[in-house]
């Protein structure tokens, strides 16, 4: 079984009035995963409730208010811890209160919540972590002029064991990836640091932050490492851990770290789209690693193409685009909300129809016969009019096969649909061969039908691209070595680039995925460590050859 990111959750819209003003929009933000009782639990920030799956490929939401009505909020949780602790899940959303609830359930796949404690010490962005013994810590900060604090928890009364400590701070003039802007190129705004969170291997503590900004391509988590849980901190080698600059979804900040029932690492963190307000933004899952060096790394290259899921094995599929900016066609357009945006590999683009209409549709062309084997809908927000969770809405669509444009065979038929998909991912039981493919709609929950993404993908008999030629990396030296310059020859079989760089020539753990242009500047480097560089072509026949990395010192 497979996935595609974003993650296909039925999204509550922003229930923040003034946040809305240039149209209703779903959000959330700043998720944490927990495994608990063989079942995962999902929180983000927004949702008046929460998420609960066997296998992360279809999830349950449970409507809950945590804070009403104790708490005159509109958000509800905002950035919610989640911690698992004997035979209890917890969980508390940010404050600086000092009479928010810490609430606990043993059963927490249905609305069974009871008050634990009174949180005296609060934090904003916080996260609890359990340690190998028992004892409790808390982890929190939100600010871009303070530091990531720690404190040791009382595992009975849940209140701070002695005072809190700093622990990390920003470093931007080091760090470029934690300068804030959609470049990192801001020069005159302080950057956030934000969204602690705690995982520990081999005996060793990885303290998690967010940075620079939310609203950019650019917000990523890095990581300090300790040989205790309130440290010292020493800064990885390898940062940021998770960054996901290029494709369809952007930005990979505030999340969290957890093992699947398998025991292999994932990390789940925010996606950007930030079209309606900064604050429109979508979830995504990335698998995790450590290596033999204890580097801890996340591995968001072709990140938003179909992986297996955590529980199946968690692999790059190698399923590829087979539809980018290929030609298409529509049954109507509204204002300049063009056809091709759907098909541009930007979630912050979309075509839309001129209603919601049954029967209003949305066609493309693969160029020649191929093998589709998962076709991902990713709706947009044109003139929607809900606020906040509205629970019992669903989309229904249907997609037909073609390979003439004369005679059509349903391939995906979610007519009768009764949930809510908003990036609705479908794996066909039996890949088939077409050439064209249309989008019909049936229904949707509100305003006009709109398309960001109708993205298909499987396998091609087109050539893959050659290994690509002048590759050249330029990196300031008596400038700014936060920055490089890189630029190559354009091949014209090439969808687009996967670049990768990283701390040595087998740790290229870093990537960016570069549509449309043959150059790149890459502005997350840290001034005093050497990088090499490697790039690959892609195209809907495959990937061709990464070239052999470049050292910059």
């Amino acid at each position: 079984m497979t996935y595609c990111n974003p993650l296909n959750l039925d999204y509550a819209y922003c229930p923040i009035p003034n946040f809305s003003e240039q149209g209703s929009h779903r959000a959330t933000a700043d998720p944490v995963i927990v495994l608990f009782q063989d079942t995962y639990y999902l929180f983000s920030t927004n949702q008046w409730g929460y998420w609960w799956s066997e296998d992360m490929s279809t999830w349950q939401f449970v409507s809950r208010r945590f804070l009403k009505p104790w708490h005159d909020v509109y958000d509800e949780l905002c950035a919610p811890a989640a911690w698992v602790y004997k035979d209890h899940l917890y969980v508390i959303g940010s404050t600086y209160s000092d009479n928010f609830v810490i609430w606990k359930s043993s059963n927490p796949k249905i609305d069974d919540w009871e008050e634990a404690a009174i949180s005296k010490i609060g934090g904003w962005d916080p996260a609890y972590f359990v340690d190998d013994d028992e004892k409790i810590y808390l982890y929190h900060g939100s600010s871009n002029d303070g530091p990531i604090y720690g404190v040791e928890i009382d595992p009975n009364s849940l209140q701070a064991v002695g005072n809190q400590v700093e622990l990390i701070r920003l470093n931007d003039e080091e760090h470029g990836w934690e300068r804030f802007g959609e470049h990192h190129d801001n020069t005159f705004l302080k950057p956030f640091i934000e969204g602690a969170w705690m995982t520990k291997h081999a005996g060793k503590y990885y303290l998690q932050y967010g940075a620079p900004g939310t609203e950019f391509s650019g917000y990523a988590d890095g990581v300090y490492v300790a040989d205790a849980p309130l440290g010292p901190f020493t800064y990885q080698t390898h940062n940021p851990l998770s960054l996901n600059q290029g494709g369809f979804t952007r930005g990979a900040g505030h999340g969290n770290t957890f093992q699947a029932k398998n025991g292999r690492w994932w990390h789940v963190s925010t996606v950007t789209i930030a079209v309606k307000n900064n604050f429109e933004r979508r979830l995504g899952l990335w698998p995790t690693y450590f290596d033999d060096d204890g580097v801890m790394w996340c591995d968001t290259s072709f990140g938003d193409y179909p992986f297996e899921l955590p529980d199946y094995g968690g692999g790059f599929t190698r399923w590829m685009l087979l539809n980018y900016q290929k030609p298409t066609k529509a049954s109507s357009v509204f204002g300049a909300c063009q056809p091709s945006l759907a098909f541009d590999e930007d979630m912050r683009t979309y075509w839309c129809a001129e209603t919601a209409s049954a029967g209003e549709w949305l066609q493309t062309d693969l160029g020649s016969a191929s093998t589709v084997r998962s076709i991902q809908i990713n709706y947009a927000d044109q003139d929607a009019a809900l606020m906040g969770k509205t629970e019992g809405i669903c989309h229904q669509y249907r997609i037909w096969a073609s390979d003439d444009e004369l005679s059509w065979n349903l391939i995906v038929d979610k007519s009768q649909n009764i949930t809510d998909v908003p990036h609705d991912y479908s794996q066909l039981e039996t890949p088939i061969e077409t050439r064209f493919l249309k989008l019909e709609n049936v229904h949707i929950p509100t305003g006009k039908f709109a398309i960001s993404g109708f993205r298909v993908f499987g396998t091609s008999s087109v050539q893959k691209p050659n290994e690509v030629k002048h590759f050249v990396v330029l990196r300031g030296d008596q400038g700014d070595r936060r920055n490089a310059w890189l630029k190559w020859q354009a091949d014209p079989l090439a969808s687009g680039y996967l670049v990768r760089y990283g701390i040595a020539a087998d740790k290229l753990y870093s990537s960016v995925m570069v549509y449309g242009r043959n150059e790149l500047y890459v502005k997350t480097l840290t001034k005093a460590q050497q990088y090499f560089f490697s790039i690959e072509a892609f195209n809907e026949g495959g990937v061709g050859p990464r070239t052999i990395p470049v050292l910059s010192e």
